[in-house]
């Protein structure tokens, strides 16, 4: 559980993993709302893009949006898990946003996160 309003909270291994390459990218990742983004921002310092604003819900970016970002190599990680699945409902553009990676990335776990390199061919 994260801390402050449900924040996450960055293993060592994930904080080292956001924190490899990063200048090569726009963001060191995405994750779904800022509650989520903050704690893997405050651990590594590099930029995580908080998909959907403070709780996911916000249509932005869109999923055009994001997946140009993607296709363009600016975001390297998508981080699993946060709270689109409760705030952004079924049709948000966050849930949007999460089952196209899903759908198109393969899962791996780092410090015992879910993580997928949107770096990796599709």
């Amino acid at each position: 559980m994260g801390g402050l309003l449900g924040g996450s909270t960055s293993t060592p291994a994930l904080t080292a993993a956001l924190q490899a390459d990063a200048g090569k990218y726009t963001w060191a990742a995405a994750a779904i709302g800022s509650n989520t983004a903050s704690g893997y921002q405050l651990a590594s310092g590099e930029p995580i893009m908080a998909i959907g604003g403070f709780n996911g819900s916000d249509p932005a970016p869109t999923l055009a949006e994001f997946q140009a970002m993607v296709a363009a190599g600016q975001i390297h990680y998508f981080i699993g898990g946060g709270e689109g699945g409760r705030f952004g409902g079924d049709s948000g553009t966050s849930s949007q946003i999460t089952s196209w990676v899903t759908s198109t990335y393969t899962p791996t776990t780092i410090g015992g996160t879910t993580v997928y390199d949107l770096t990796a061919t599709a």
